[in-house]
């Protein structure tokens, strides 16, 4: 089966009444990014943080995938679908795709502060004090600006392999998520699904400026 690999933004849940995290200011829900996206953040403010972040986890539970998330979920009868998403809900996998990449991480997971590779299943709030078996305070399972992206390279080896890519709901820029397209071999049909057109420089590629719900359907009938 060939092998469709979807990059998805924040623009693919948006529809699902989750909150894009940054405003046209560049604030985050009035928290200046550096703030509550940080390592330094945390450090001077850790109740700010991970306050946000409940928050974020809480409203999670309120939402339901899309008609754009179910449709990536059912080209997996006819295709071989890996999602590549830089979003940090669980929407994707609720909806019924099997193959999902978290970039940024979970909010539904936590990892320990003082070793990166103890993650654990959460959905409550995390809060001052709770720690993890070696003492440790918990904090949540988000890659912080100026962080390293731990996923990039299985990323990048995901796209080498595509037969076609789809990407959906992100600006493509920032990076290193807005370098994969990149990756996908210079034949290889790129479809991008956005309402608003960002500039991206590929000889290949179509442009659908719909909402993710609408322009799955142009996708759809493109096949």
């Amino acid at each position: 089966m060939k092998h469709i690999v979807v990059l998805t933004g924040a623009g693919m849940s948006a529809e699902s009444g989750v909150k894009t995290f940054r405003d046209h200011d560049g604030l985050w829900e009035g928290h200046d990014v550096m703030e509550v996206a940080s390592p330094q953040g945390f450090r001077a403010n850790p109740e700010l943080v991970l306050d946000f972040y409940n928050q974020r986890r809480r409203q999670l539970k309120e939402v339901a995938p899309n008609a754009a998330h179910r449709a990536l979920a059912q080209l997996e009868n006819d295709y071989t679908v890996t999602v590549v998403t830089q979003n940090v809900d669980d929407l994707h996998e609720r909806a019924g795709s099997t193959n999902v990449l978290h970039l940024h991480g979970e909010l539904l997971k936590i990892r320990s502060t003082g070793n990166p590779n103890d993650i654990k299943y959460w959905t409550e709030d995390i809060n001052l004090g709770d720690t993890c078996d070696l003492g440790y305070q918990l904090r949540p399972h988000i890659v912080w600006f100026g962080e390293d992206v731990p996923m990039i390279e299985k990323a990048i080896e995901i796209c080498l392999t595509a037969d076609i890519l789809l990407i959906i709901g992100t600006s493509m820029q920032v990076y290193p998520a807005a370098s994969l397209m990149h990756y996908v071999n210079a034949s290889t049909p790129i479809f991008y699904i956005d309402p608003r057109l960002a500039s991206v420089n590929h000889s290949n590629i179509k442009v659908i400026p719909k909402s993710a719900t609408e322009g799955i359907k142009d996708f759809l009938n493109a096949l």
